[in-house]
């Protein structure tokens, strides 16, 4: 049979106010040697999450956490060897706020790295679910169905954008091909002049065309296909999931990040079966990558997302500011 061993692990994704993350060498000569990845350490019996990272990175890298978050929980499978399978829960905490100079206290070399350089390190694989969840936001915004009154919608995505927004999805079910084309045209630049992100609910090949930041696959598009829709890894894949299986294709089909729903009840489905924190919780326990959570989301239930495992909320009108 094989061996089904559980390890605790904690990590940190420690930022340090500048748009750069801590970042450690692996020497040459442990498991998974000559790679980058997010300090960290076991869990000792007894002991919180919390309480083992503070203590693994003041053993590591010498720092004392002053404000941090749960970001992300991943399970891995490690085939160690013909029948032994080791799993592994990275059980990750974003740092915000610390005391103290990092540096190497066991000798590996550490290193602050910009966001946006990130995807060009070289990981052990249980650390790119990581990477996605530091670059990525905590609010998600789906546009409402944009009116007929073309700049009176840029105008208020140009209002949500100032309030904070990075990740945009542009979603227009009532357009046609060509007109969607056209406004996804207009709303591109707009995002760029916020350093925002703009993902196409729609084709693949469109987003590449456009030249936005990615797509987003709604479910049904996610179980027709078999494989990535892009070769790049430059583009987003994001993936609408309602459960279980749905969340394991996107997985599969190397999606960076997915949107579970319905969370709550909905003023536009009410009435409508809901997941429930307890669901979604289930869900994300489940999930080898960033989720939001949807459905209902204001701003006050995002601290209640990230105690569930979410990476943040997407929403449509508690983050529209048109």
């Amino acid at each position: 049979m094989p061996d089904r061993s559980f390890q605790h692990v904690v990590v940190g994704a420690v930022f340090n106010g500048v748009g750069e993350i801590l970042l450690a060498f692996r020497q040459p000569t442990v498991p998974q040697g000559g790679l980058w990845e997010f300090p960290g350490g076991k869990v000792e019996a007894g002991e919180s999450a919390r309480h083992a990272l503070a203590r693994e990175l003041q053993e590591e890298v010498g720092i004392s956490i002053v404000s941090a978050r749960p970001l992300i929980r991943i399970r891995h499978h490690y085939h160690e060897n013909p029948g032994k399978e080791k799993t592994v829960l990275l059980d990750v905490w974003r740092v915000d706020a610390f005391a103290g100079e990092p540096f190497g206290r066991e000798g590996q070399p550490v290193e602050w790295v910009a966001i946006k350089d990130l995807a060009q390190r070289n990981y052990p694989a249980a650390n790119w679910p990581i990477v996605n969840a530091v670059r990525l936001p905590s609010r998600y915004l789906i546009t409402p169905e944009p009116s007929p009154n073309t700049p009176e919608f840029l105008y208020g995505l140009e209002r949500s954008l100032r309030s904070g927004i990075r990740l945009v999805q542009l979603r227009a079910k009532t357009l046609g091909e060509t007109a969607y084309m056209d406004l996804a045209r207009q709303v591109l630049p707009v995002c760029h002049a916020y350093q925002a992100q703009l993902i196409l609910n729609a084709a693949p090949a469109l987003a590449e065309e456009v030249g936005a930041d990615g797509v987003h696959l709604g479910s049904a598009r996610l179980m027709s296909l078999s494989t990535r829709p892009f070769s790049s890894s430059r583009l987003w894949v994001g993936a609408s999931c309602h459960n279980a299986k749905e969340l394991a294709h996107a997985a599969r089909l190397g999606a960076d990040f997915a949107v579970v729903s319905p969370v709550l009840e909905t003023t536009s489905h009410p009435g409508a079966r809901t997941l429930g924190w307890t669901g979604f919780r289930e869900l994300t326990e489940l999930a080898v990558l960033p989720v939001y959570a949807l459905g209902g989301m204001t701003q006050r239930h995002v601290t209640q997302a990230y105690e569930h495992g979410a990476q943040g909320i997407a929403g449509v009108s508690s983050l529209w500011r048109g």
